[in-house]
């Protein structure tokens, strides 16, 4: 199955969120990215597939989580960059410009990370979604000073539309001895 679509739905019910997921990818031909409990006692469902598949997915999943909806997207054509940033399987060979985003969203943070990678040449470090986080969520990534910046502006334009940034920075040349810690 090529993935060129992402769906997410998130809950405030970790109950649900597991039921609505199972459903999920019993109803079409998806396959989970992550499913699980993130803070403050929410849970996400996040499934990949071609789009088709991951809107029918989503819509079912959307029909059955009644109050426990906390929001939801479909991102058709997505990044390629953006799964293995949501499971920190990525690594640039080299740190150049270090760009990080953080925000208020979940959704909107993956919508942002799909817009960043695809602003300039960029690679994904990790995007961070709730887990340990209070909720919130970041996305750090890497490439040059230039390209950095410009997916920086992309970035906080689309999560300021909604109120949800918290903050956007860009270290030029970040240390070595901080490079360390992303990994």
């Amino acid at each position: 199955m090529s993935a060129k679509a992402i769906g997410m739905i998130e809950f405030n019910s970790i109950a649900r969120g597991i039921f609505v997921a199972d459903e999920m990818v019993k109803t079409s031909d998806v396959e989970i990215v992550t499913a699980n409990s993130v803070c403050p006692g929410k849970y996400i469902a996040i499934v990949h597939g071609d789009v088709s598949s991951v809107e029918t997915s989503v819509r079912r999943g959307l029909e059955i989580s009644e109050e426990f909806l906390v929001d939801s997207l479909v991102i058709p054509n997505v990044h390629p960059g953006v799964f293995p940033a949501i499971v920190s399987a990525t690594m640039p060979e080299r740190i150049q410009a270090l760009g990080i985003l953080e925000s208020y969203s979940q959704a909107t943070m993956v919508v942002a990370t799909d817009a960043v990678l695809k602003a300039a040449e960029l690679e994904a470090i990790e995007l961070r979604l709730a887990t340990g986080l209070g909720g919130k969520a970041y996305f750090t990534f890497t490439g040059d000073v230039a390209a950095v910046k410009a997916g920086i502006e992309v970035g906080k334009e689309i999560i300021g539309k909604n109120g949800m940034l918290i903050d956007a920075e860009v270290i030029p040349s970040p240390s070595k001895r901080l490079i360390e810690t992303l990994y």
